[in-house]
């Protein structure tokens, strides 16, 4: 995890219902927009509801995002907006008898966020979360012509019927 947007909250302080109100500054956009390749990061924010049953804190809530990633083909800015809901769950660490053991987490894990006993990092997991909202392969509106300019096919192109289409125009 990346402090970049760090909002660390002690356990012993989080109440249950608590409703919190985050905003990235300009060096915390900086930051989280360098650690995940993004071109700027204009906004970033979230709120959460805290939900606490003893050392268990469930985080539920919006983050809100105006950025700009890389096209994957041409390497123009890609204007994006992120608006997702979010849930993440904070446990203890587990206790495990070797330190080697593996640890397997089933889909509904995936949001599981390990803490200290201590503190939880609110920020750093919204900033995760934010993460896995982007667009793997952002796309501007010239890819696809710099793409058929360069000789790539298409899906549609590439298919085993467009191959099999090809020969059957070729044989008549």
């Amino acid at each position: 995890m990346s402090d970049s947007f760090a909002h660390r909250l002690r356990l012993d302080r989080i109440a249950d219902g608590a409703r919190l109100e985050l905003a990235a500054g300009d060096d915390e956009r900086k930051a989280v927009a360098e650690r995940l390749g993004l071109e700027s990061l204009d906004r970033f924010e979230a709120h959460a509801t805290l939900y606490r049953n003893g050392d268990i804190v469930r985080a539920e809530g919006r983050l809100g995002a105006s950025l700009d990633q890389r096209c994957v083909v041409t390497g123009e800015p890609v204007a994006a907006h992120v608006d997702e809901a979010f849930e993440i769950l904070f446990r203890p660490e587990p206790q495990t008898s070797r330190s080697e053991e593996e640890i397997e987490l089933a889909a509904e894990d995936c949001d599981v966020v390990f803490h200290d006993g201590s503190t939880i990092d609110l920020g750093a997991a919204i900033a995760d979360s934010l993460a896995l909202s982007l667009d793997p392969y952002p796309r501007c509106a010239g890819a696809e012509a710099a793409l058929k300019e360069a000789g790539v096919l298409s899906e549609a192109d590439a298919s085993p019927f467009a191959a099999l289409a090809k020969l059957k125009l070729e044989k008549d």
